[in-house]
């Protein structure tokens, strides 16, 4: 019987403030901070007052009206709206189970992701309420709350609000769902009131955290409220920096569903800090109005964004006078990127490394010592270890899998005991998947991911690196990387390339890598593309390229 990492344990040494679950926290930044503003959403701002306020009612509501139970699970399924932390907060203190959900899921995406983590309680917002119209009598969900983007306006811009995005957007597709409960409310039925009691532990589920599903159908990772609460204060300690505020004013432009802004969001409030939620970071003109608005200390991203908006003739019109840190994760970062960030706003990007199975953070770059092309250092209480094919530990320099043990490692896949038993290696360290090599300084670098590698003539090509000496070219805006089947050599390299020249063509980008890379790595095929195939949260999905991989009729 393997040993598992500790879920359920919270390393004292970093737990200055006695936190069992997160709702602790919450408790904590409530009495500490609590007239300072804690998020903020198309034009609305809640105080840390105010977030404790409609929580500790909507728990109330959720234990006096529903016949939900301790340990049951509730679905959100929202955009970037303040209702946000304000539910997740709620079904906490019910001592109920959140289930995280992508709300562009489809109907059938969703019946999988609710029947697979058995909620009962779903919190969707108008726009998808059609989809879910399709599927909840095929579930077990009995208790649906329905809320608008500005449920929480006062009246005037309540309404008019609400009826842009119905009747201007057309973004409300109608549905018929009589027993669907008004989420504003059940916020405010029970305003003033504290919910009862619950017992809960650190050991016990507070998250069903699904993976993207890039690997087969997804899987729901188990994060416990001290794997949650011990990666908030690893990343509170490795993030500090004596005499700098970086939490002033956060842009958070990724989904909350997801675990890098879910965590990253509760790290800010931990510090008192303000978190200004981007509802649609794809719409980059809308996106550029909002932070004309802000003055903001940090900005929190990844690199297809970084790009996007570096690529925008008003992004220069932000203010970047009080930018201190900008964060990047959620996928590699490409050296170029870092370089054109920094022109564009002075300020350098700071990359960390994490999985939805490890709450996310596993390491991150100290912000005092700061080494662009790496991951960092792991976090604090967190072993992590390189090992070959052969299982062993591999020699510094050489790259092999890494792998990772620590208290923000989950306690499993929900009811899925053999995917969680090859997940993890016999002496208790989770596999992650990546390629990685460590220096003689201890940052670790991620390759790739192992799945993605291309092997050509016996010889591993990372997709990264190929991609990176691809976007240095003053033409290329992205590309992505994938291997396709090769009579000769097994596989060839094969780019698709988003670029802003016209002119620029297939040989150009030939010669430019050339120069730059072995033989063997240099592309055998570039495709044009206008744009690249992304997630939800702008991570590049090789996979969905590889289909039309046989397809050479754009390519040389």
């Amino acid at each position: 019987m393997q040993q598992l990492p500790a879920a359920d344990t919270i390393p004292a040494d970093i737990n200055h403030y006695g936190f069992k679950t997160v709702p602790d926290v919450l408790a904590h930044v409530q009495k500490n901070f609590g007239p300072k503003p804690a998020f903020t959403s198309f034009g609305r701002t809640i105080d840390y007052n105010e977030l404790d306020r409609l929580s500790a009612a909507f728990a109330v509501y959720l234990q006096q009206e529903t016949n939900l139970q301790p340990g049951d699970r509730v679905a959100i399924q929202l955009p970037n709206l303040i209702q946000y932390p304000i539910v997740l907060f709620g079904i906490l203190r019910a001592g109920l189970v959140v289930v995280n959900t992508n709300p562009l899921y489809t109907a059938q995406e969703m019946q999988h992701q609710f029947n697979d983590s058995g909620a009962k309680a779903l919190i969707i917002h108008k726009s998808m309420a059609h989809n879910a119209e399709k599927i909840l009598d095929k579930t077990q969900i009995e208790t649906l709350f329905v809320t608008q983007v500005g449920d929480l306006h006062d009246f005037i811009k309540r309404n008019l609000l609400n009826a842009a995005v119905k009747y201007l957007k057309k973004m409300e597709p109608d549905y018929n769902l009589p027993q669907a409960i008004p989420l504003r409310s059940a916020f405010y039925k029970y305003d003033g009131q504290q919910p009862n009691p619950v017992k809960v532990e650190s050991s016990d589920v507070a998250v069903l955290q699904y993976t993207g599903g890039t690997t087969g159908v997804s899987k729901g990772a188990i994060l416990t409220h001290a794997n949650l609460i011990s990666n908030m204060l690893q990343a509170q300690e490795r993030l500090t920096v004596p005499g700098v505020d970086w939490t002033e004013t956060v842009i958070s432009p990724l989904p909350l569903y997801h675990i890098y802004a879910f965590t990253v969001a509760q790290v800010v409030s931990l510090m008192g800090g303000h978190s200004v939620l981007i509802p649609n970071p794809r719409d980059i003109p809308g996106f550029i109005k909002e932070m004309q608005k802000w003055r903001m200390s940090t900005f929190v991203g990844l690199n297809t964004l970084f790009v996007a908006l570096c690529n925008d003739e008003n992004f220069a019109q932000v203010d970047f006078s009080n930018l201190k840190f900008t964060a990047s994760g959620g996928m590699a970062l490409n050296p170029s990127t870092a370089v054109l960030w920094k022109d564009k706003t002075g300020c350098d990007v700071i990359e960390g490394y994490g999985l939805t199975e490890t709450s996310p953070a596993v390491c991150f770059n100290p912000p005092d010592d700061n080494r662009t092309g790496t991951i960092g250092l792991p976090m604090v209480h967190t072993d992590v270890r390189i090992i070959g094919t052969d299982g062993q530990d591999v020699v510094q320099g050489e790259a092999g899998e890494l792998c990772v043990k620590g208290p923000q490692v989950m306690r499993g896949y929900w009811q899925r005991e053999e995917a969680t038993a090859s997940s993890f290696t016999d002496d208790g360290y989770f596999i992650t998947g990546d390629i990685a090599t460590i220096d003689e300084e201890g940052y670790y670098r991620i390759v790739d991911r192992a799945k993605d590698m291309i092997i050509v003539s016996g010889f591993n090509v990372y997709p990264n690196e190929v991609e990176d000496v691809i976007t240095q070219h003053p033409d290329v805006v992205e590309c992505a990387a994938i291997g396709i089947p090769d009579d000769k050599t097994g596989e060839i390299v094969k780019v698709f390339v988003v670029s802003n020249n016209p002119d620029l063509s297939r040989e150009d980008v030939r010669d430019w890598c050339k120069d730059k890379l072995t033989r063997y790595k240099v592309p055998k095929q570039v495709e044009f593309a206008e744009d690249l195939p992304k997630s939800n949260v702008g991570k590049v999905l090789r996979r969905l390229l590889k289909p039309s991989a046989d397809d050479n009729a754009n390519a040389a």
